[in-house]
């Protein structure tokens, strides 16, 4: 998995990472915490420059997360509260989970919306509400952005440093995020078929 990463981030350059990310925000196939490691390894190898990397990885975040914003923004509490109850099990949310993001984010906005981009699943979630409640665009923007950035180019950064350090830990970092794809899998599908709508 990790070869199969680093060679299509390699092939595709900033595009692909950038790709990479915003899927990871939309349905996360493969986290950040692998795609944008590699894009900093991939970058101390001769790849797409650090800059670029971090770069591409901030913009795919934050289209990522704009899109779920503008999914709120669109379709409004009523209207996404349908949504959760009609497609919950495929989204493995119920009622329960979405009021919860929303509460998050009326308790804390700016600061969940900024703090959320460093959290798994809810980097993903806040974005809705944030939408609904119609929070400025240019504030979302701004927090979500900072956010994505900070995130992305800590873990590229990460990437780069361990470029020299490679051959030490390569007989265990393919198996490893090769696990991490698999349970990310492996805990969708059990969440599906585990689902319950709320009582």
């Amino acid at each position: 998995m990790f070869d199969w990463i680093a060679s299509f981030l390699e092939s595709g350059g900033a595009l692909a990472i950038a790709a990479l990310m915003f899927l990871e925000n939309v349905f996360p196939p493969i986290p950040s915490e692998l795609i944008m490691p590699l894009a900093g390894f991939n970058a101390a190898r001769g790849g797409a420059p650090l800059w670029q990397a971090i770069l591409a990885g901030g913009l795919g975040s934050l289209a990522g997360a704009y899109f779920w914003y503008l999914i709120g923004r669109a379709f409004g509490p009523i209207r996404m509260r349908m949504m959760v109850v009609r497609y919950g099990r495929w989204l493995t949310l119920n009622l329960s989970d979405f009021e919860r993001a929303e509460q998050w984010f009326n308790r804390h906005g700016s600061a969940i919306v900024f703090f959320g981009r460093f959290i798994p699943t809810v980097r993903t979630l806040i974005s809705i509400p944030a939408g609904i409640e119609r929070m400025p665009q240019g504030k979302f923007l701004l927090f979500t952005a900072l956010g994505s950035f900070i995130w992305s180019g800590g873990l590229a950064f990460a990437g780069y440093l361990l470029e020299d350090r490679y051959e030490q830990v390569e007989h265990w970092i393919d198996p490893l995020s090769t696990a991490v794809v698999v349970s990310i899998i492996a805990i969708y599908v059990y969440r599906v078929i585990r689902w319950k709508p709320d009582a």
